[in-house]
């Protein structure tokens, strides 16, 4: 049985011999084909957008950065005929790159993400943590301070994909203005709270950093949300528009059917990649999918984790906490404090605790190690590196795109100490 993965933006592929061992492949189902334009036909819980909107207004469109696999170039085309229908000019858009704590842009990848012919029409600029405004505190005493051109608009739109998320249950919805457009002060505040119990993949209700993120974003205001979700393909499957919670929840329901995969029995090894581009430019996003592996392998199994990385590790707290720390340091640093970056690293050492990681990517294997990762070049000797782990005759899980699957019968069970 040949498998390949993405890696970047190419495939890697493994052999396996499926007559001795035992291989479960796991990819969400093939879901029926829609389009962002019927979503924007039929808002849910919302006028039509060219309803809402004024001539004379100035509007905000905020959507996702270049770590995340949102299509708004395929979005932006059929949005912009609607608001030209409210009597919306160019002139008074602006479309806003949600970077939350991510780094700042390149000229070309804005033309990347919004396409060249919307790049010469509108305004396009990159979100500013440090350039921010007072809005309000929530009710669990997040100060909720965003970017200034966002907050004076008057109209705010938001884009983005929707896809399981390890701590605000998932992505989308809300999340483009809090944490999108916040400053750093705001985005720890809300992430803090990923140490609740409640705060995990798939839960939205009960869910302390889902329920902060979307009370200081109504403190904001958003008036119209456009999401969709993608395939491994980066191409459209389901989309939504309207009311920012009533939309997005619906396509929440459409993702968990898609994406939710009952696991019969815990795997000695899974083998995993996050994606391809953009999900593996660093690290610090390949992280995602090695969560969802979590909740497949057997504990003291092995998981072959395929992330590119050619923007190496990704973040500078993220580093500074991961490198040459050992999990357990590493757990106890963010149960004594909460630190934006470190959560990331936290994360992975909780997973280390569990199960042996074997990384297939281009970091230098000195660095790999230093992260308490075994570094392996390409598929067939981290195969061998995992066989020497669990012995012979295992059981093989495959998940050709781990931020995409959400294994849901076999869970790990985490301690309250555990827990990052």
């Amino acid at each position: 049985m040949e498998i390949s993965l993405p890696f970047g933006q190419r495939q890697l592929k493994i052999n396996l011999d499926d007559e001795t061992q035992q291989v479960v492949l796991l990819e969400p189902k093939r879901p029926t084909h829609d389009l962002v334009r019927l979503a924007l036909a039929a808002p849910i819980g919302s006028p039509h957008l060219h309803e809402i909107v004024r001539p004379g207004q100035s509007v905000a469109i905020v959507t996702s950065d270049i770590t995340r696999p949102c299509p708004t170039d395929l979005m932006l085309p059929p949005l912009l005929e609607e608001l030209a229908k409210g009597g919306v000019r160019d002139k008074d858009l602006k479309v806003v790159f949600a970077l939350g704590s991510h780094r700042p842009h390149t000229d070309e990848e804005k033309i990347k993400l919004v396409g060249p012919a919307i790049a010469d029409r509108l305004k396009c600029l990159d979100s500013d943590p440090d350039q921010t405004v007072y809005i309000g505190t929530t009710s669990r005493g997040t100060r909720i301070e965003a970017f200034i051109p966002v907050v004076e608009a008057d109209i705010r739109i938001a884009l983005g994909n929707v896809e399981p998320h390890y701590f605000a249950g998932y992505s989308g919805g809300l999340k483009a203005l809090v944490p999108g457009v916040c400053s750093l002060e705001s985005i720890q505040s809300n992430h803090a709270m990923m140490v609740n119990s409640n705060a995990t993949i798939g839960v939205l209700d009960g869910n302390p950093v889902r329920e902060d993120i979307e009370e200081g974003a109504n403190l904001i205001g958003l008036h119209f949300v456009l999401n969709v979700i993608v395939d491994v393909n980066h191409k459209i499957t389901a989309a939504a528009a309207g009311h920012p919670v009533d939309a997005h929840r619906w396509l929440c329901h459409v993702l968990d059917y898609q994406r939710k995969v009952i696991v019969d029995r815990l795997a000695d090894i899974v083998i995993v990649s996050a994606g391809g581009f953009p999900k593996d430019i660093n690290m610090y996003q390949a992280q995602k999918a090695l969560d969802n592996a979590a909740a497949a392998v057997r504990p003291g199994g092995a998981i072959i984790w395929v992330a590119e990385c050619p923007d190496g590790l990704g973040n500078a707290v993220f580093e500074e906490w991961l490198v040459g720390s050992s999990a357990d340091d590493i757990m106890a640093r963010i149960q004594n404090r909460f630190v934006l970056g470190g959560h990331k690293a936290a994360a992975i050492a909780r997973i280390l605790k569990r199960a042996f990681v074997i990384l297939v990517s281009t970091l230098p294997p000195d660095l790999v190690i230093d992260c308490g990762l075994n570094p392996q070049t390409n598929l067939d000797s981290a195969l061998g590196a995992a066989l020497n782990i669990v012995g012979p005759n295992p059981v093989i899980t495959i998940m050709p795109v781990g931020s995409a699957v959400v294994p849901t019968k076999a869970s790990i069970t985490i301690s309250e100490g555990e827990r990052a």
